[in-house]
């Protein structure tokens, strides 16, 4: 069908192959997902071109996860394509992870026919109604001739000011319909105008806040790693000598290895980050919100009297927590670029001599050696995996994880020194997130080292994906830390709830060699740490396998430092 359009024939075409064709306009390389009735018309057109390559997950949160984690590894948006009812029900956790950590994402979504919306319709559930909490912004487009426009805006929206997932549901029979393609170069929106500059004047009063610092320390989140500046970080960091320390999701955004990184903060953060960032007097905060897991009771950490500065490109995380002196709203790059243009300008003149007293404390603090545990033992100690992990991999690896204990040991004993690299599911704590997260990862980076840290726990909630792995052969080392619990359950059940396991005993455990070989990968069961170092070399060894391996570790072993609940950053239990 053709259109006669001021002398110019138009082509028509249809809304499916027009959702093709905008995602070919923004250079998409992978589309996770899973067919369905609402979203055939899609699949037929994907079918028949080749830019765009389609990856098939086993379960729709999956396929969300996997864009997630393409993601964060890259500086691209993931996408994701599920159908209707229980296909989108079924991504609403991949959704609600993204939306957390401010991942941007575009999620396009079948619908029923227009004329059966509101109707009951075989798998129709309402799309827009249900993620609209935890989406950065939802579309339901009814209009073939909106569909270009709208994706425009879906992917604009995305990755702009604060990341986050973008839903775009589509009912069928809007895909089938014809109309013109035409992709707009550029998007305005009247009601969306994100800052990117932050004012200079805020900027300069910041630096004057911190030239007159006695005890400064610079805390950052993972809005660093998203705003591409780590570089501007570290930069930053390194003129003004002042100690750094990153939450679980920045992590990578100054190098682990410094001297002036004091480790993670937070719950299960470092005596000395926590010590810290309790007892300053000036605090830099850059890309971070101040949520719970970090400062603990905001009324303890009010106890010591600070100057807070704090840069987010999200005007409503200013203030949202805990009230700040000197809001700055921007990009954070652009923010910290300008900090150091603006301390080029004339030579900032530090209390040279506050800051070595200062330093003087955060080292006693260091020399507590707050993550020291026992090597004497039979057992294998779940930490004494991941140093081996980052030993083994040179510190150079992807690392992914699920969601408990050894999320909280691979973020304190892998010394990630890249952004990133670490790639875990902060905000909601999503268990099944580790594996997919690592096929996107993978996919991404063909020729990296990728490891999935899990637990027997969380493996278990999306394992169907080593299906997946073995149809496009990615060669992801999972590390299962397997105590035959669910280990942050029973540890806080231990702590607070009279030693009561209730329900966090896992005791019928699959044999996971077995089962990683039923898929056609390589199993390995280790259970002496003797065996740990050479597991890990010849795992990474198998260039193109997919190895599944399986460490036994004491079913006793704790985390710590730990910030129990309701308690402040200073009042950690240490041992």
């Amino acid at each position: 069908m053709f259109l006669l359009f001021f002398g110019r024939v138009m082509a028509m075409i249809t809304g499916a192959e027009i959702v093709v064709r905008c995602l070919q306009e923004e250079g998409v390389e992978y589309v996770f997902g899973y067919p369905g009735g609402a979203v055939l018309f899609l699949y037929d057109e994907l079918f028949k071109q080749n830019k765009v390559k389609h990856i098939l997950v086993r379960h729709e949160q999956g396929a969300v996860h996997a864009a997630d984690g393409y993601s964060r590894s890259t500086e691209k948006i993931g996408v994701a394509l599920v159908t209707s009812g229980p296909g989108v029900t079924n991504a609403v956790t991949g959704i609600a992870t993204a939306y957390m950590d401010s991942i941007p994402q575009v999620i396009i979504t079948g619908q029923v026919p227009t004329h059966a919306i509101g109707q009951d319709a075989f798998q129709e559930c309402d799309t827009v109604g249900i993620t609209r909490p935890c989406v950065k912004h939802n579309f339901l487009v009814k209009d073939v001739k909106d569909i270009a426009v709208t994706m425009k805006k879906a992917f604009y929206i995305a990755a702009t000011g604060r990341p986050g997932p973008v839903v775009v549901d589509i009912p069928k029979d809007v895909t089938s319909h014809k109309a013109e393609f035409s992709y707009p170069a550029t998007i305005a929106m009247r009601s969306y105008n994100p800052v990117t500059k932050g004012h200079a004047g805020q900027i300069r009063k910041a630096i004057q806040v911190l030239a007159g610092a006695k005890r400064p320390m610079i805390y950052t989140g993972g809005g660093v790693i998203l705003g591409n500046a780590a570089a501007e970080l570290t930069q930053l960091v390194r003129t003004l000598g002042f100690p750094c320390t990153n939450t679980l999701m920045g992590l990578g955004a100054y190098p682990a290895t410094d001297r002036q990184f004091v480790g993670m903060l937070g719950m299960h953060g470092t005596y000395e980050a926590n010590m810290a960032m309790q007892h300053c007097d000036v605090l830099l905060a850059i890309g971070a919100r101040f949520d719970d897991r970090v400062i603990g009771n905001p009324r303890h950490f009010f106890e010591e009297p600070r100057t807070i500065i704090h840069v987010d490109v999200d005007p409503s995380s200013i203030s949202k927590r805990v009230k700040v002196d000197v809001p700055i709203v921007g990009n954070v790059r652009d923010v910290l670029r300008e900090f150091i243009r603006q301390m080029e300008g004339g030579k900032l003149p530090l209390d040279q001599e506050a800051l070595r007293t200062w330093w003087t404390q955060i080292e006693l603090w260091r020399g507590r050696d707050c993550l020291k545990y026992d090597r004497s033992g039979t057992l294998i100690k779940p930490q004494f995996v991941i140093e081996k992990l980052y030993e083994v991999t040179r510190g150079d690896a992807f690392v992914t994880s699920d969601v408990g204990q050894h999320q909280m040991w691979a973020a304190q004993f892998y010394k990630f020194t890249k952004p990133r690299r670490w790639i875990n599911s902060g905000g909601l704590g999503t268990m099944g997130f580790g594996l997919p997260a690592a096929m996107g990862v993978q996919l991404a980076h063909p020729r990296a080292a990728v490891a999935c840290v899990t637990g027997e726990a969380s493996i278990q909630m999306c394992i169907q994906e080593l299906s997946t792995c073995k149809q496009y052969r990615l060669p992801i080392k999972i590390v299962t830390l397997n105590n035959k619990y669910m280990g942050m359950v029973r540890q806080w059940q231990e702590f607070f709830h009279g030693n009561r396991y209730a329900e966090s005993y896992m005791d019928a455990l699959p044999d996971f060699v077995k089962l990683a070989e039923s898929y056609g990968h390589v199993g390995m069961k280790i259970e002496k740490p003797a065996d740990v170092e050479p597991a890990l070399k010849e795992a990474f060894s198998r260039k193109k396998e997919l190895v599944f391996l399986d460490f036994i570790t004491d079913q006793t072993e704790n985390v710590f430092p730990m910030v129990p609940g309701g308690k402040g950053l200073s009042e950690m239990i240490l041992v």
